[in-house]
């Protein structure tokens, strides 16, 4: 997979450097960072990667690829309570996925002794203070953009007196929200992040790594520059919503640096699509409540759900790709994403037939109990073909769309007196159909042309219909699960619901118990890739089992949703 990408990659026209990129390579030019180009990925692991992190993962990884330099992956596990082993070995999985390597992994609690050290340097340089009020008093005081804050009763407390309680707080001498250690800035400035930011807080709950060492946790501003620094980071590269946190990331580096290296933060769109929601919060809400069938349900806009629905980690860098950066916000639609996935399996997925909703179709001229091995492409897209046989019988499974006994002027699949042919096989003529008592069609019956064989010399007379099938003798039982966007609304973040339930598409999932598929696909390992012809592109679920397979609908062959929306 990895080769394959990178020779797609090489063969892509030369196009224009993001507004990151030109960043880069004007430090380079400058010889900023004696020419070291270094980022970092720093995911908080209290959920799954979702696909808007798929767009931080391709600027982090793909910066560091592209320059030569290196990236890092960075748990910021600063948060106990939310945090979980599962979500780490995730995280890492998704990462190579999408086809990435880091250079070194580490944790932002490899770092906990240098910043409480740093933290009781500032107190002792005056810089910080331990506060006793409530989070709603120290809320009230902020002030608000238009009005100053004001001083905690506790701003200026002894610096030997904050010293005492702090050490009291990392020794779990104080009980949770009695005290917060604040940063002593500016409580007039305009920038409200700089109003005496809360800088570390007291949680009780055992640590993922290191149990129960610390009582008290650095809060993200405070951790994410100075964790940089410690690593030497030269690029950080960050979403939007940090832009107003910037000048403080930047004021806390410039007290802790002991040389001239220090890091910088650039911030860029985050990835906003339609139908959708990206919050980790809402989404750990969606499988808390069964809403869906777990982080994985192919619905999720995670990665491992996505992964599981049949996306590739190709069309999804090359989505990323179409998309680009910029440095102001919008909503992509889903149609692009869909595109993207749709336009990389056509190149590489085996074309297989797959009867949805069947109906017997008797070719009655047809030998009784004679069959024939017929030779069909397996993808018509690749470079190399490959063959595999379908068998053909008297008796076969069509779509039961495919036949219609009146049908309108511009029909031009089974009906009686008209003409079709079947994919990779033989033209036939409709005769007639067989009804059982409520009037509802069980057999289809056509005579074939013995001398319509595809391949064979006059088998390309002109017929405007061409239908797929599947012997029914040979036919192979599979189960499909046909998904569809998980929310109705457009903009669910946006939408006023009193309850999420209310925002999901009650057809995002159909189960089709029985289908019938071409022998050939027994065998099918877990998440290859195939175009159901006709019909759509499929990957095989993991749910599937040596009796029965189970394939998952990626995506349709056109974009119907649009159709639907404007009806």
């Amino acid at each position: 997979m990895e080769k394959e990408m990178k020779a797609a990659e090489s063969n892509k026209p030369e196009k224009s450097l993001n507004f990151i990129e030109q960043i880069v390579e004007e430090d380079l030019r400058n010889g900023l960072n004696d020419g070291r180009v270094q980022t970092r990925f720093p995911p908080e692991p209290n959920g799954y990667l979702h696909i808007g992190h798929a767009k931080a993962v391709c600027i982090d990884f793909g910066i560091a690829e592209k320059y030569n330099g290196v990236c890092n992956l960075r748990f910021d596990d600063t948060n106990p309570v939310k945090e979980e082993v599962e979500y780490i070995e995730a995280i890492k999985e998704d990462i190579k996925w999408l086809g990435f390597e880091w250079g070194n992994i580490y944790y932002a609690s490899d770092y906990f002794q240098q910043l409480y050290d740093f933290a009781v340097r500032l107190i002792k340089e005056g810089h910080a203070y331990v506060d006793e009020q409530t989070s709603e008093q120290i809320a009230a005081q902020k002030g608000t953009p238009t009005q100053p804050g004001v001083h905690s009763p506790y701003r200026d407390r002894p610096v030997e007196e904050s010293l005492e309680l702090f050490a009291q707080m990392r020794n779990g001498e104080i009980a949770e929200g009695k005290m917060v250690l604040r940063a002593k800035i500016d409580m007039g400035h305009s920038n409200m992040h700089f109003r005496d930011p809360i800088i570390y807080r007291i949680i009780h709950h055992p640590h993922h790594r290191t149990g129960r060492e610390w009582s008290v946790y650095p809060m993200y501003d405070f951790a994410h520059g100075q964790s940089d620094y410690f690593e030497g980071v030269t690029h950080s590269i960050c979403t939007l919503e940090f832009v107003v946190h910037r000048p403080l990331y930047d004021y806390l580096v410039e007290l802790l640096k002991t040389d001239d290296y220090r890091p910088h933060q650039y911030e860029f769109n985050r990835l906003n699509l339609t139908y959708t929601m990206m919050s980790k919060r809402k989404l750990m809400e969606l499988v808390n409540r069964g809403l869906v069938h777990g982080w994985d349900d192919p619905r999720m806009p995670t990665l491992v759900g996505l992964r599981r629905r049949g996306y590739t980690p190709r069309s999804i860098r090359n989505f990323v790709d179409m998309i680009g950066y910029t440095k102001y916000d919008g909503t992509i639609d889903m149609a692009m994403l869909e595109s993207a996935v749709r336009e990389d399996l056509n190149k590489v997925a085996d074309r297989a037939a797959v009867v949805t909703d069947p109906v017997k179709l008797v070719i009655t001229n047809y030998p009784e109990g004679q069959s024939e091995q017929l030779s069909v492409v397996n993808n018509p897209e690749a470079e190399q073909k490959e063959y595999h046989d379908i068998t053909f019988t008297r008796e076969l499974w069509i779509e039961r769309s495919d036949f219609m006994e009146d049908a309108p002027k511009k029909y031009f699949r089974l009906t009686p007196g008209q003409e079709v042919r079947l994919r990779g096989a033989y033209i036939v003529l409709c005769t007639g159909c067989k009804k059982d008592d409520d009037g509802n069609v069980v057999e289809v019956y056509a005579t074939y042309d013995p001398e319509s064989k595809s391949g064979m010399a006059n088998a390309n007379r002109k017929i405007k219909g061409t239908i797929h099938w599947v012997s029914a003798e040979h036919a192979l039982p599979v189960e499909l699960r046909l998904y569809d966007r998980l929310f109705k609304v457009e903009d669910p973040a946006a939408a006023n619901a009193d309850d999420l339930a209310e925002l999901l598409n009650p057809d995002s999932e159909q189960v089709i118990p029985t289908a019938y598929a071409e022998e050939w696909l027994k065998g099918a390992e877990k998440g290859h890739h195939y175009q159901f012809v006709r019909n759509g592109y499929y990957a095989v679920d993991k749910d599937s089992t040596d009796d029965k397979l189970v394939f998952n609908r990626t995506v349709g062959l056109k974009d119907t949703w649009a159709k639907q929306k404007n009806k």
